[in-house]
């Protein structure tokens, strides 16, 4: 089992940034890909970031040269950069965590793995 502790949420102004970090603990060795979902309102969870363990990303369109995703290879904590925030990224925002073998478009199919318990970020003037 493998517990996910996520922190760095808040209340920002429009153009501003935010960094999330995600904490794993329990059997953290079996951990393969990694990324940050999130859930707007009235809108289903969606992928939003991916990293592999050996630090290729991916990101969705929508967030594409606005956030970074980073990864320490020891003990797998997470980080997401989020830069020039505007309102639409207003979310409940997830750490994930897949199984070793696990691949990133997996990631992008399905939901699963394992769940932090999401960090609210709204963005707003």
């Amino acid at each position: 089992q493998v517990q996910l502790a996520e922190s760095g949420g808040g209340l920002v102004q429009p153009g501003g940034s935010l960094t999330l970090s995600c904490e794993p603990s329990g059997s953290i060795f079996g951990i393969g890909p990694m990324g940050w979902y999130r859930q707007r309102p009235g809108a289903q969870r969606e992928l939003v970031a991916a990293v592999t363990t050996g630090g290729t990303t991916d990101y969705a369109a929508a967030v594409e040269g606005r956030f970074t995703i980073s990864r320490n290879g020891r003990n797998n904590n997470l980080w997401l950069q989020m830069n020039n925030l505007q309102p639409e990224d207003t979310a409940i925002y997830y750490c994930n965590a897949r199984q070793r073998g696990s691949t990133i478009p997996t990631m992008w199919a399905r939901l699963g793995g394992y769940w932090g318990q999401g960090t609210q970020v709204t963005v707003s003037s």
